[in-house]
């Protein structure tokens, strides 16, 4: 028996050096750092143009007549004066649902890049802010104000970078159009019907860039040093009504089955039981990426996911948060309504869920899912409303190459990485043009600060501003 013995330790020693090997050569290429020629414009002009702009109290909401029509237009107005060439050079078209398509023609036929941005902002709990929100405020260096990051800064700053390079006599080599909706936190049709309008004038997209990931620390583990993380797609979403119905009755004597206990019964069967784990394209180019420049152990884990994929999935279950978010199609409970009264059974009860979906998964097969795990015939599943995983964007072509090298020459000491993004914005309405749809919003930001996005006293340091200037200015001279 010995022999079986000596096998063993064979097959284990194999085993660990097989994993040891891989995980030394899982290491990052070389990568000559890109030039950093300085830019040199007004920072002060571009801290100024986007005070007024989050003045403009562009609050978008659900129910359209709650929102200020003048404000929205008031932005619009004062575009030609807070950037005159740009406004001179670049004709408007304007499409229903507040969408602003502005067209900078290049030298030559070819393919355009579309920049994207949203001027509309969420609403802000005004009592709760350090200063006001919509006065834009400037402290200590910070600026304060709804949209500082979501997203007034990118339309200043790409508007600011166009400007500026109109200004010097540079004309792109093709075609650029800088496309904003004033719709986009509620959904809105502004960017759907821009997509229309390149759609039915067969209009070739070369590139295009909204918001989505920025320059941010700690968002990989085992990685001190920053990473710029480019979405390439973005998850799907679903609000999914679940509803069971009874006949009622008074509460001092419940029958076995109550409306309330089987909506409790559903809710802990689907968070006993989430969706598979399937590492996507945009995570396993992220986890190829950053994972080369992570900590021994964690490149131990990425270089042979072959093998530790389960305990990739184990952590992230247990854990939840970003991780788990990148891995799965995540369930999110978020309300639930029984009876008006505190001594009646419910004849209705309903709760709701928020989904995310998986770049593989459906919103069908999803719901589909959740039937079978919940096995209850009596509860109804219904979508109030969702959309599928966007597509997916391309990262060996010359669109992700020119967003690439922009960051790479503004933060240069970022690692630069594809990422799946987990929220959705109006890019994705998109991928029916073009595999080449990236999420970058143009900031390095500190963890606080990214708190306050859509949060109290959100706010951008000043210098911020002027890098997403920069960012822009190397990318169109690059178009």
């Amino acid at each position: 028996m010995i022999w079986v013995l000596w096998a063993i330790l064979a097959i284990v020693a194999l085993f660990l050096s097989v994993i040891l090997i891989r995980t030394v050569l899982f290491r990052p290429a070389h990568c000559k750092k890109e030039d950093a020629t300085p830019c040199t414009f007004d920072r002060e002009a571009a801290i100024t143009a986007l005070r007024e702009l989050i003045r403009c109290r562009t609050v978008s909401r659900y129910a359209g007549q709650a929102e200020d029509d003048a404000e929205f237009e008031r932005l619009v107005g004062m575009i030609p004066s807070l950037y005159p060439s740009f406004a001179a050079a670049c004709p408007l078209m304007r499409f229903d649902g507040r969408g602003l398509l502005y067209h900078w023609k290049g030298k030559q036929e070819g393919a355009a890049t579309v920049l994207m941005a949203h001027y509309d902002v969420v609403p802000a709990d005004e009592h709760a802010w350090k200063h006001p929100p919509f006065e834009a405020v400037i402290e200590d260096n910070i600026l304060y104000g709804r949209g500082a990051l979501d997203t007034k800064i990118t339309l200043n700053a790409a508007i600011f970078a166009v400007n500026h390079l109109i200004d010097r006599g540079f004309v792109p080599e093709h075609d650029v159009y800088l496309a904003f909706s004033g719709g986009e936190e509620v959904n809105g049709v502004g960017a759907p019907n821009i997509v229309d309008y390149f759609h039915n004038k067969g209009i070739e997209v070369a590139l295009v860039l909204d918001e989505g990931g920025a320059v941010v620390e700690g968002a990989f583990p085992g990685i001190t040093a920053p990473t710029a993380m480019i979405g390439i797609a973005e998850k799907g979403m679903i609000d999914l009504e679940y509803r069971v119905r009874s006949s009622g009755g008074h509460a001092s004597a419940p029958k076995p089955r109550n409306p309330v206990g089987a909506l409790a019964r559903a809710c802990c069967a689907v968070l006993s039981h989430p969706p598979k784990m399937h590492i996507s394209k945009p995570v396993a180019e992220m986890f190829d990426t950053l994972g080369r420049h992570s900590s021994f152990f964690y490149r131990m884990l990425f270089a042979n996911l072959w093998c530790f994929a389960p305990v990739l999935d184990m952590l992230a279950k247990k854990r939840g948060g970003d991780m788990n978010a990148l891995l799965r199609t995540t369930v999110a409970f978020t309300r639930m309504k029984g009876s008006d009264a505190n001594n009646v059974l419910p004849p209705e009860a309903t709760m709701v869920s928020n989904i995310r979906l998986n770049p593989v998964d459906t919103m069908d097969g999803t719901i589909a899912y959740l039937r079978k795990v919940i096995d209850d015939p009596k509860l109804d599943l219904r979508p109030i409303h969702g959309m599928n995983p966007s597509r997916i964007s391309r990262t060996d072509c010359e669109g992700y190459r020119r967003i690439k090298h922009a960051v790479q020459a503004t933060w240069r000491d970022a690692i630069v990485s594809p990422y799946l993004m987990v929220q959705c914005s109006d890019s994705r309405h998109w991928g029916v043009l073009s595999d080449c749809v990236y999420r970058f919003s143009a900031m390095d930001l500190t963890q606080e600060e990214r708190r306050t996005i859509h949060g109290n006293n959100e706010h951008v340091r000043l210098e911020v501003i002027g890098r997403a200037v920069e960012f822009y200015l190397r990318l169109l001279q690059n178009s």
